[in-house]
């Protein structure tokens, strides 16, 4: 596929758009997954990158039917993280597809019921989004038992010959992004992502920029800043992230190396984790700083909520 700037106009939700050779983007309605394969490659020939929301399995069982043939099973499924809206229908496509499920070792513990997510923080940020994500997205474990795989040490990723995944903490602590050196294509997960994800209207218009992880679930802002400089040493061509339009070309990389070079200005000015990260190892989270007092009604953020969903849907059918 040759290399073209990837712009707004391009996606369409509910869609699988084409971004880099064998790589689409399908944005759901917050969320974006990855197919990865090439067109009709039939059953057991393609993975599927994180998997949207609890309801989403439906548009992804369709979009993949579209891109390789009726009935194509993916070879397996590879999570960035375990958070809800990147693995909240893993359970119901793992078993549909049966097929294994592979993440790092350190993001284990979430997707094996062994530890929920520390809490998010609705005071960070900034923006309508900072204060619904935390109190409505669940942060429970999910329990894949015997589907779930570690992905293996030696950086492969399972079914994506030429990739290779990179451990990128700070989002969360087992975080990878996903990168393909032929061509510079970059599955980044949250690492950082193409909007400014705190900001209702940043989700509702999908402007594009390069901006730092959302900061309501960021637990660990130093190691953030090292997993977003380590990316924009890789220069990608192409970069697909969790949240956002995916970017591409001289401005892709511009706006990254700006971010990892400015990091602690786009952090934050103060938060629960921005003063001190929450600890983790292979068995989860040990501990998690006091959390910062927060005034805002919890039915004020439930309606904002309520009508961000139904604006995106409204959006949809519009389209």
């Amino acid at each position: 596929m040759k290399n073209r700037t990837l712009q707004k106009q391009d996606f369409h939700r509910g869609r699988a758009t084409a971004i880099a050779s064998g790589v689409a983007c399908l944005e759901l309605s917050i969320v974006n997954v990855y197919l990865v394969g090439p067109p009709q490659a039939g059953d057991r020939a393609w993975v599927l990158v994180d998997t949207g929301l609890p309801a989403s399995h439906e548009t992804i069982v369709r979009e993949a039917a579209r891109r390789f043939g009726h009935g194509a099973r993916p070879a397996a499924i590879v999570m960035t993280h375990g958070h809800i809206d990147h693995a909240g229908s893993v359970r119901e496509l793992a078993e549909l597809w049966d097929v294994p499920v592979y993440a790092h070792r350190l993001e284990a513990p979430y997707l094996t019921g062994r530890s929920d997510y520390p809490p998010g923080d609705p005071t960070v940020g900034g923006g309508a989004m900072a204060r619904l994500g935390p109190r409505l997205f669940s942060r429970r474990a999910i329990d894949l038992g015997s589907r779930f795989h570690l992905l293996p040490q030696d950086g492969t990723v399972p079914g994506m010959p030429g990739w290779r995944w990179i451990h990128t903490p700070g989002h969360t602590p087992g975080h990878v992004s996903l990168f393909r050196d032929e061509d510079r294509t970059l599955i980044a997960g949250d690492a950082f992502v193409t909007t400014h994800q705190e900001s209702f209207w940043a989700v509702l218009t999908q402007a594009q920029e390069v901006w730092r992880p959302p900061a309501y679930f960021t637990i660990n802002w130093n190691a953030s800043r090292a997993s977003v400089q380590a990316l924009a040493r890789l220069e990608p061509e192409v970069a697909g992230t969790g949240h956002g339009i995916p970017m591409s070309g001289e401005r892709l990389r511009r706006e990254l190396n700006d971010l990892a070079e400015h990091f602690d200005e786009a952090m934050p000015d103060d938060g629960r984790y921005v003063r001190q990260p929450a600890r983790a190892d292979e068995d989860g989270i040990y501990r998690v700083p006091p959390p910062r007092f927060d005034p805002l009604p919890p039915l004020l953020v439930s309606a904002g909520l309520v009508a961000l969903i139904g604006t995106r849907l409204w959006r949809g059918r519009a389209a």
